[in-house]
């Protein structure tokens, strides 16, 4: 795959302002680390992104994320080692990564309700839109992934 350009050379500032949403919500939002890993892992697989989710799921590691909890992400649905919580913001993830099909339904939103506060669910959606927006970056201009070594 051939990059396309380099858009913190293109347009630094668009970087930084994006990087600013990113600095929120992984440094400033209250929002746990586990679930923060948990959407952008989810978001970044719903959108292709390859180099989005190498980076995640090697984060997510070094956070001390199982093997088992990463590997099941994609298929979250029939996984049991997701709680209650965690599954309201996968389907929450997936709802507005996919809103021009999903139309974030009100079921999802709903379950989201059931676990987490009014400010903890804007924090969420402000997480999820910013990791939509760098998979958008990684993706539209075909950001190549690290290759750590041939399986």
């Amino acid at each position: 795959m051939q990059s396309r350009l380099d858009y913190l050379k293109a347009s630094p500032d668009a970087y930084q302002a994006v990087l600013a949403l990113e600095l929120f919500v992984s440094k400033q939002s209250g929002l746990e680390p586990r679930l923060i890993h948990l959407l952008k892992l989810r978001a970044s697989q719903i959108n292709g992104c390859a180099f989005c989710v190498d980076m995640h799921v090697k984060h997510a590691r070094e956070d001390g994320l199982s093997e088992q909890w990463l590997a099941l992400v994609c298929v979250w649905r029939e996984a049991s080692v997701f709680d209650a919580r965690e599954r309201a913001v996968l389907g929450w993830t997936e709802a507005l990564t996919n809103i021009s099909t999903s139309g974030a339904p009100d079921a999802d939103y709903e379950e989201l309700q059931a676990h987490f506060s009014e400010e903890e669910i804007a924090k969420l959606s402000v997480a999820i839109g910013t990791i939509n927006v760098w998979n958008r970056l990684a993706v539209g201009f075909r950001t190549p992934h690290a290759v750590d070594q041939a399986a």
